[in-house]
């Protein structure tokens, strides 16, 4: 199978010749190591890289950087962010903005006012997709990209959640002023040919920040119009949200219409296993390696059968796209990450690191 058809198999709940594998989130130092020279897909090294080659030639490096990765690792498809704008003068200072009201409610009319007339992105911040596809046809490559809309969640900010509960119209136009700045972006991913497209947004840890009636009121039905837009396209709606979701895990997938669960978060509760039993027939599965402990802190060793544990949790009328359930970072050690490669590619037959 080509990249594409094992990812559309694991997508459509049909049996790939092997587990899909890509990498939501690499960074520096582990992505440096591996490539062997500094990485240009890190945001960390923008400015570096923006003050070296300008504004044009700096994406077009990190959009070679991501591609070269992916390739030397193996991967099926790419997950990728939109590029930084190009850099504006500083604007004239104006008058001091009043103090932010005591009120929780107040501020987030604020805030929804001030989102009422968001225009829409820039094309200049979607010119990666446009280099990865460009450097894709170069190199006769052709592998499916995820980019984000995530704009529905509520991760620390008291506020909304607040208001929430006290007013309830006030954060549904929050939620529906989300729901339109993200059609935006939509757009311009299906205009660009994106494959697939992250919705919702972090609103767990240890158990969801709001309620499961919350959820279902407020962030579902607008996770749902993202959904229905990015399928009419022929596309994929792929939700992601961190933290334990059993009590609202099937709002967030069936309820949002989701092809893909993202995310996945093993050191909060959320078992391969048992998702591949409730909803592994509805729902591809994008993880779950605990990059936060077991990546980060067992040995090499550990890693390498935590792998292949997730790889056998994960099998079955495809349903599984194998990645860690959030980024690598700094925490995880180089050999770690490299024992994760090399157990995957030896459980499928294909030749070690």
């Amino acid at each position: 199978m080509t990249s594409r058809e094992r990812i559309e198999a694991a997508l459509s709940h049909r049996e790939p010749d092997r587990t899909p594998m890509f990498e939501y989130v690499l960074l520096s130092p582990v992505a440096d190591a591996l490539l062997g020279r500094i990485y240009a897909g890190d945001p960390a090294r923008w400015p570096a890289l923006l003050a070296e080659k300008g504004w044009e030639e700096a994406v077009r490096q990190m959009a070679v950087d991501r591609l070269d990765l992916a390739c030397l690792l193996g991967h099926d498809m790419l997950y990728v962010t939109p590029n930084p704008p190009v850099p504006q003068p500083a604007a004239a200072p104006t008058a001091l903005p009043l103090p932010p009201p005591d009120d929780p409610v107040e501020r987030l009319h604020r805030r929804n006012e001030q989102n009422a007339d968001s225009a829409p992105p820039p094309d200049e911040t979607l010119l990666i997709y446009r280099f990865l596809k460009d450097e894709m046809d170069r190199r006769g490559l052709d592998l499916p990209i995820l980019a984000p809309a995530y704009v529905h969640g509520v991760w620390a900010d008291t506020d909304l959640m607040e208001a929430m509960a006290l007013a309830p119209e006030a954060a549904r136009r929050h939620f529906a002023l989300a729901t339109k700045a993200a059609l935006g972006w939509i757009e311009k991913y299906i205009a660009l040919g994106i494959d697939q497209i992250g919705v919702g947004g972090d609103f767990a840890g240890n158990r969801p920040l709001i309620s499961p009636r919350a959820y279902r009121e407020f962030i579902a039905p607008q996770v749902r119009i993202l959904s229905r837009r990015i399928h009419e396209a022929g596309c994929r709606a792929v939700n992601a949200s961190d933290g334990n979701l059993w009590s609202v895990l099937e709002d967030f997938t069936s309820g949002c219409e989701a092809d893909g669960y993202l995310e996945i978060d093993m050191h909060a509760g959320m078992d391969m296993r048992r998702l591949k039993a409730s909803v592994g027939d509805r729902v591809t599965l994008y993880g779950n390696l605990d990059c936060g402990t077991t990546l980060s802190f067992g040995s090499v060793e550990y890693v390498r059968r935590h792998t292949l544990d997730c790889l056998e949790a994960g099998w079955g009328n495809g349903g599984h796209i194998l990645c860690a359930s959030n980024a690598i970072t700094a925490s995880v050690p180089v050999e770690n990450y490299v024992s994760v490669v090399n157990a995957y590619r030896g459980r499928f037959g294909l030749e070690r690191w």
